[in-house]
C-alpha cells in the first residue's frame, strides 16, 4: 500500500490539477490547481476567491487523474481556510499572481486547505497476461490490471 500512495503523491505533483467541490452542494466539481508541501502528509492548498463556491468551505471531494493515466484518486476531506501567511508566502507564485489583480493583497484572495480523510486509489500498471488478454478481447481480473486501495488519514 505505501507503492500506492507514494505513487499517488508523486503523480499528484507532476500534474497537480484536481476536480474539487463541496459535498453539501449541489454544484458540479471545478478544476483547481493543488499546491503541496513535502512535509504535509494528508493535505494541499488552493487559491481561489472568496467569492467561489468552494471558498464557504466544509465537506469535500475531488478527483484525480495522473497525465499519464495511471493513477486514478476520488479524494474525500475537509476544506478549510488557511490562514497561516507563511503557507500563503511559501506557495505564492508569479502564476498565483497572474490570477489576482492586487496580489496578496487583493482583498478578494483566499486560501484553503484540503485536510484528507481517505483517498481511494488505483494505479493501472497491467500485467503481461492482462495485456494479452485485453488484447485478445478474453475477460481480464481487476488484479491483472493494477492495484487498488483505499488510505485513511
Amino acid at each position: 500500500m505505501a507503492d500506492i500512495k507514494k505513487n499517488f503523491w508523486l503523480a499528484l505533483s507532476d500534474s497537480p490539477n484536481v476536480m474539487i467541490g463541496l459535498s453539501e452542494d449541489n454544484h458540479h466539481h471545478e478544476p483547481m490547481r493543488a499546491h503541496l508541501d513535502k512535509g504535509a502528509n494528508g493535505e494541499f492548498w488552493f487559491f481561489t476567491t472568496k467569492s467561489n463556491r468552494i471558498a464557504k468551505c466544509g465537506k469535500a471531494s475531488a478527483q484525480f487523474s495522473s497525465k499519464d493515466h495511471k493513477v486514478f484518486a476520488s479524494l474525500h476531506g475537509q476544506l478549510v481556510e488557511e490562514t497561516r501567511q507563511e503557507l500563503i508566502d511559501q506557495h505564492w507564485s508569479r502564476q498565483v499572481e497572474s490570477w489576482y489583480e492586487k496580489g496578496k493583497d487583493d482583498p478578494e484572495l483566499i486560501m484553503l486547505r484540503f485536510e484528507l480523510e481517505d483517498i481511494e486509489l488505483w494505479h493501472v500498471d497491467p500485467e503481461v497476461k492482462g495485456l494479452v488478454k485485453l488484447a485478445m478481447g478474453k475477460n481480464v481480473s481487476p488484479e491483472e490490471m493494477g492495484e487498488h486501495s483505499k488510505v485513511e488519514f
